[in-house]
């Protein structure tokens, strides 16, 4: 054909051709041509390995990056995907680490809420906001009531681990009190007969006196009589050296309270001594004086009364709930709250058999040695029982205790990120410690803790699980419906 020859309709398709040959060779020039294999190899190699949620230290530290980033000494920090999160593996396995795992042969058995509600599903679905709900695999939740946990969830969450060890446990029971004299140790000095005190010594309320110290001068008649008599059988020449006959004389003396000493010098003078010389029964402080000189005494009125204040009682007051746990003979410290940074040794040497029924709080005495005399009575003073025992027996932590009030239990690490829950029966506490008397065997490593938070993911576990076979319950039974129509 002829140039001439050629329409325009020709032309226009012939410069359309040639602009689309020109396209594809500019295109070309700048994105080189890809074979087919590799762009199926780049989609499914994206769908393998999502994107990291965030990167982590790769020495296990508490350092997390939105971004990659580097340790000071040039390492990458590790990233961590959404699996991971989710228990699937440990925090910060890269894409070829977790592809074997990707690819296994795992079965799903359903997918859980992602927000914790109790709501499963067999199949994958979202929730109201577009959440995905989380696939559970067989062996995620075992049968035996044990929970497992990632590496990264146990080390955000701070569980530490201590084996239950053989301890001595020290259970103190405080109880506050007040310091009184003992009751044996006190004396009173009373006239047994109409007296006249002549003469008092220089003793005064609070001075410590002696034994056999002179306290005052009396003259009593009966006294004078009984001694006149005395001294008379014990002078006559037809008595003298016979002992029988100055027997009665004497005892009237005694039952006078005239003091022995006393008795004992007219023996030896012979002579009847106008004013009787009274004497301190014993060693002590005078805690009352009512002798005055000149002063007409009857019988029964108390002149002197002195106590010996080098052991003293302490009275306090034990809570009921502790009464099973004190015994006499135990040791005791008390702190009295005049003397800061001081204490005093004692035991329990009486436990009245009496509870108050306003306080519900019974008496402990508690014998104290008071050589310097520091201890007064009616002080306020706080005392520490020490009621352990002397053996030791299986202990752990306090804390570690998970107590519903009817059922107190444990988490046991059994390692690789699984936890038990096991049923304790408890004893004693003390020092941050209890007793364990059924349920563990020594060297068990139970949590410590961040056990609630463990506790928690366990029944929520439970509960979904719980869900989860209702459903296949119910599913079964429609299936069974739909075949007998």
């Amino acid at each position: 054909m002829s140039r001439r020859a050629m329409g325009p309709l020709t032309w226009a398709g012939a410069g359309a051709a040639i602009a689309a040959v020109a396209g594809a060779a500019w295109i070309g020039r700048d994105l080189p041509p890809r074979p087919a294999t590799a762009a199926i190899v780049s989609a499914a190699r994206a769908a393998e390995t999502a994107a990291p949620i965030y990167y982590r230290d790769p020495d296990g530290k508490s350092l997390y990056s939105a971004t990659p980033k580097k340790t000071p000494d040039g390492r990458d920090y590790l990233p961590v995907f959404a699996d991971d999160e989710g228990g699937a593996g440990g925090p910060g396995q890269s894409a070829e680490v977790r592809a074997p795992a990707a690819k296994g042969e795992r079965k799903v058995k359903y997918y859980r809420n992602p927000m914790g509600l109790p709501d499963t599903s067999p199949v994958p679905k979202k929730d109201s906001m577009g959440m995905d709900y989380i696939a559970v695999y067989d062996g995620d939740d075992s049968d035996d009531g044990s929970i497992t946990l990632s590496p990264g969830r146990i080390q955000r969450s701070g569980v530490k681990s201590e084996p239950a060890q053989m301890r001595r446990i020290r259970t103190l029971v405080r109880a506050p009190g007040t310091i009184q004299l003992d009751e044996r140790r006190v004396s009173v000095i009373a006239m047994r007969a109409e007296s006249y005190v002549q003469k008092v010594a220089d003793v005064t309320t609070g001075s410590r006196v002696t034994k056999g110290q002179p306290l005052m001068e009396i003259y009593s008649p009966a006294i004078s009589s009984a001694a006149a008599e005395y001294v008379a059988t014990i002078t006559s020449k037809a008595t003298v050296g016979i002992e029988p006959y100055g027997r009665g004389s004497k005892q009237r003396l005694t039952n006078l309270d005239v003091p022995e000493p006393v008795i004992a010098e007219m023996e030896k003078s012979r002579t009847v001594p106008i004013a009787i010389q009274w004497l301190s029964p014993r060693d002590g402080i005078v805690l009352q004086r009512a002798a005055i000189e000149g002063m007409r005494a009857q019988p029964g009125d108390v002149l002197f009364r002195i106590a010996d204040v080098s052991v003293v009682w302490a009275l306090v007051d034990v809570a009921e709930r502790d009464l099973g746990n004190i015994v006499v003979g135990q040791k005791v410290t008390v702190r009295a709250r005049s003397y800061p940074g001081r204490s005093f040794a004692g035991q329990i040497s009486v436990i009245y058999p009496q509870v108050n029924k306003e306080t519900r709080t019974a008496r402990v005495r508690i014998e104290l040695q008071n050589a310097d005399l520091a201890l007064l009575p009616d002080m306020y003073v706080d005392a520490e029982i020490d009621t352990g025992g002397a053996a030791p027996v299986l202990t752990v932590a306090d804390n570690s205790i998970l107590d519903t009030g009817s059922r107190q239990s444990v988490l046991i690490d059994r390692g690789n990120g699984r936890f038990e829950p096991r049923e304790v029966k408890l004893g004693r506490r003390g020092e941050g410690y209890v007793e364990i008397r059924d349920g563990l065997a020594e060297g068990d490593a139970v949590v410590t803790s961040a056990t609630f938070l463990i506790d928690a993911e366990s029944n929520l576990k439970a509960a979904i699980k719980g869900f989860a076979e209702a459903g296949a319950a119910q599913a079964g039974e429609g299936e069974k419906t739909g075949d007998r129509r």
